[in-house]
């Protein structure tokens, strides 16, 4: 029911000293939490509250303050980062770079005019161009993975002539109708049917398939426009392809003249152990998207790299072909500039590697250990999941876990995968921590079994 605005301006008064306060007492904590669940329940998503009672002891706890290394919820308890904001957070939390360069650009200005030239959208994307794989020169900035794929799929329509696509049938590209369309899962997928026609879904990794179903639309005169793929498959959790199948999608492609769209929303930037993970199989797409670790950690920033021919007809003759008011403001690209420059000057992606191979090795013990739920680990780098034998023992994990301070989840598409997926920076101490505190849950899981 409508408030009257004296009633609205008062609680937003109150939202805002919230925000200004360092900490709480006993009486304030209690009221708060009171007060964000409540607020939960009728004004955001009642679900949201169900979800944190199945994988938490404490399904109020609120995040409060973020730290380098993890943060604190409101009560004080401290949490070791084993899930990294879903890929957010590579750089850790609250790099000190990444956040000093944001606040330099907010003392001067926080969003653009929209009108005059912005500099650091100009220099993020020359640094864009001179980091990604192959002859990708221009970038279009969003601010979620999503509208990164949404821009690919126009520009791979208005370069080709063509409004097909081939996907693979577990990939995850988002939920916005056309990312969705490419998204392999029933169940976000079936209340919006039909989408965007001419989509086809063809098995991960199964090269032989993926030719048949080329040559297949070739022969009907259906080629599509684009092969979009993640590069590891993520959200179903952590499937690798074959070394071959990229360099051989990409020869397929070049065949057809096929465009091949590499979606790094959440393998890219380091997360592999390669800068992108295309960089494993030295494959070179046509246009590259970016999200998640895209903003340091501290700001939504996506990007949409790609190619001149994929930009000329795109952009050339109408610059508001695609448009967006806030993707790429001032502030998202200072902390894309920050991010980059600690990417590469900390080699993120080098850490990626050293710290998965340790966390992997690890792994594989208590895996042989706890076969019986734990039934399998895969990985490339620090994108990470430990398969359980059903969702019910992996939830169990969780909980466990988050009892012991340590996050973890489970994958958008599968929940036997619980991810790993920490901050690229964490130390070796952390690791060791959060292995000591699984150990302990898969014991307390298969004392119930």
């Amino acid at each position: 029911m409508r408030k009257t605005e004296k009633e609205v301006l008062e609680y937003s008064q109150h939202a805002i000293d919230i925000i200004a306060k360092k900490e709480m007492t006993k009486e304030e904590i209690e009221a708060f939490t009171a007060e964000v669940v409540d607020n939960f329940n009728n004004f955001v998503n009642p679900g949201t509250l169900e979800y944190r009672k199945s994988a938490a002891d404490d399904y109020t706890s609120i995040e409060w303050i973020d730290e380098k290394d993890g943060f604190y919820d409101l009560k004080g308890r401290k949490y070791i980062d084993w899930l990294g904001g879903f890929g957010v957070f590579s750089h850790g939390h609250r790099h000190p770079k990444v956040v000093e360069t944001v606040k330099n650009q907010l003392s001067k200005q926080a969003l653009g005019s929209a009108e005059l030239l912005d500099g650091n959208r100009s220099m993020l994307a020359k640094i864009l161009a001179d980091v990604t794989p192959g002859d990708l020169k221009y970038t279009f900035f969003t601010s979620s993975g999503t509208e990164a794929v949404e821009c690919a799929l126009k520009m791979a329509m208005m370069a080709t002539g063509r409004h097909y696509f081939i996907t693979g049938t577990q990939d995850f590209h988002g939920k916005s109708l056309g990312a969705l369309s490419l998204t392999g899962k029933g169940v976000y997928r079936e209340p919006f049917l039909p989408m965007l026609q001419g989509v086809r879904h063809v098995p991960f990794g199964d090269f032989d398939y993926l030719k048949k179903t080329v040559e297949s639309m070739a022969y009907i005169g259906e080629l599509p426009a684009a092969m979009i793929f993640e590069p590891i498959e993520g959200e179903i959790g952590v499937i690798i392809p074959p070394d071959d199948y990229f360099p051989k999608v990409r020869e397929l492609c070049d065949e057809y003249d096929i465009l091949l769209i590499a979606d790094e929303v959440q393998t890219g930037l380091g997360r592999t152990g390669k800068l992108f993970a295309v960089d494993h199989w030295d494959v070179k797409p046509d246009i590259l998207t970016l999200a998640k670790a895209m903003g340091g950690g501290v700001m939504p920033l996506s990007a949409c790299v790609c190619t001149e021919r994929c930009y000329e007809k795109f952009m050339y003759d109408n610059p508001w072909m695609h448009s967006t008011t806030t993707g790429g403001n001032p502030l998202a690209c200072a902390a894309g500039i920050a991010g980059m420059n600690v990417m590469l000057e900390e080699d993120l992606s080098g850490q990626a590697a050293e710290k998965g191979a340790y966390l992997m090795e690890k792994l594989a013990v208590l895996q042989e250990k706890y076969k019986d739920i734990m039934v399998e680990i895969r990985g490339k780098g620090l994108l990470i999941v430990m398969v359980f034998c059903d969702d019910e023992k992996g939830y169990q994990v969780v909980t466990e876990m988050f009892g012991r301070g340590v996050l973890l989840s489970g994958t958008e598409t599968n929940a036997r995968c619980i991810r790993i997926e920490p901050p690229l920076t964490i130390t070796y101490e952390h690791i060791d921590a959060g292995l000591a505190a699984l150990e302990e849950s898969l014991a307390a899981v298969a004392a119930k079994a």
